[in-house]
């Protein structure tokens, strides 16, 4: 599965798009999702920072990740966990 997580920008065809980060980690508990793509702000103080964290803690990281995120300092934050944490 192809993870879309964003709360404004639709995903592209063939993506599920979850527009919260509980939607997000729902999702990712399947153990289906091959690619996810990240904004990081999802409205008010949703943050995808929480998926970051749940893959952590799981050791569930998708094989692609990536960032779409238009908030500079929050591309660097998930860019940053992630190289940190996934094996």
């Amino acid at each position: 599965m192809n993870l879309w997580v964003d709360n404004l920008r639709k995903p592209p065809d063939g993506w599920t798009w979850a527009k919260t980060s509980s939607g997000a980690i729902d999702a990712l508990c399947f153990g289906m999702v091959e690619r996810i793509s990240l904004a990081y702000d999802l409205g008010g103080r949703d943050t995808t920072s929480s998926v970051v964290f749940w893959m952590r803690e799981n050791r569930m990281w998708p094989r692609e990740i990536c960032v779409h995120s238009a908030n500079p300092a929050g591309v660097e934050w998930l860019t940053r966990m992630i190289d940190r944490h996934r094996r």
